[in-house]
């Protein structure tokens, strides 16, 4: 009887450990880091070169399989830049999402 009650506790306490969740505060289901992606930091790099300014930084991203959707703030105002950056460092698309006086 009495390794029959160990054996049952052991198990409620495997079951109640299994049902720990720890929120990440991402919303793509792929746990967030403090430390930006590989793609996250060529756009990074890129929207920098391109702007030559190097008061960059991430306000958002997108995972794709086709390519990550990185949003960028650029200056004190943080003028919003967006990007294309892929796994391999490279990138794509840098464009200037602020209106710069047209309508």
């Amino acid at each position: 009887m009495n390794s029959t009650l160990k054996a049952a506790a052991g198990v409620l306490a495997v079951l109640a450990l299994s049902a720990c969740v720890e929120d990440t505060g991402s919303s793509s289901g792929v746990p967030s880091s403090n430390m930006p992606t590989a793609a996250e930091q060529a756009c990074l790099r890129d929207v920098t070169r391109t702007t030559n300014n190097g008061d960059v930084v991430l306000l958002s991203s997108e995972f794709s399989q086709a390519g990550t959707q990185v949003i960028v703030g650029v200056g004190e105002q943080r003028a919003r830049w967006s990007c294309i950056g892929y796994s391999d460092g490279t990138t794509a698309d840098i464009t200037s999402l602020t209106n710069e006086g047209t309508f």
